[in-house]
């Protein structure tokens, strides 16, 4: 699988959960989630390597993204089961997120500073989008950004040392950049 691909199933799981989750078929997010995630194991030299971070981030995702439903800072229209919980395609989106940390995203690795910016910007202008989507809607528009930037600058250099020990390229040739062949 090369970076391109990587990216775009990446880009298609994100709009699919997205797009379904303003719909009463926002459970087909995590359906086509899942399916991207089975075509990434097999595509890859080690899934077993793998496999502990699509964990870890699906972990570290339901308790962020419970916290920030619980506060009510995020509203989700659809898709939450039950009371307050976050949806499962949101959740869903944070291993999605996990299999282009080795891969399309791997020049981010070793660089804390770039990964908190990358965070710091990408996590709140997705946020941003699916609302522009009617995906999620903000309590507080300004708090939101805020708590949503700090959070993402924290969790996405630790999702991003995780792949570091998780990382199922690590049996593919290498060339001199460090990124999988």
């Amino acid at each position: 699988m090369n970076k391109v691909i990587n990216f775009i199933l990446f880009q298609t799981g994100w709009f699919t959960s997205v797009l379904l989750g303003t719909t009463t078929y926002y459970y087909l997010g995590p359906v086509a989630v899942a399916a991207i995630l089975v075509y990434h194991l097999k595509t890859i030299p080690s899934p077993s390597s793998e496999i502990p971070l699509l964990m870890f981030a699906l972990i570290i995702g339901l308790v962020w993204e419970n916290l920030l439903t619980f506060s009510g800072l995020l509203l989700y229209p659809n898709g939450q089961l039950q009371g307050m919980f976050a949806p499962l395609w949101i959740i869903a989106m944070w291993p999605l997120l996990a299999i282009t940390l080795n891969f399309s995203l791997r020049w981010l690795k070793g660089n804390n500073l770039l990964a908190m910016a990358f965070g710091a910007i990408g996590g709140p202008l997705a946020f941003w989008a699916g609302e522009r989507l009617g995906a999620v809607e903000f309590a507080d528009f300004f708090m939101a950004m805020t708590v949503l930037a700090i959070g993402w600058a924290l969790l996405f250099p630790l999702l991003m040392k995780l792949s570091a020990h998780y990382d199922g390229y690590v049996l593919s040739l290498e060339n001199s950049t460090g990124d999988p062949a």
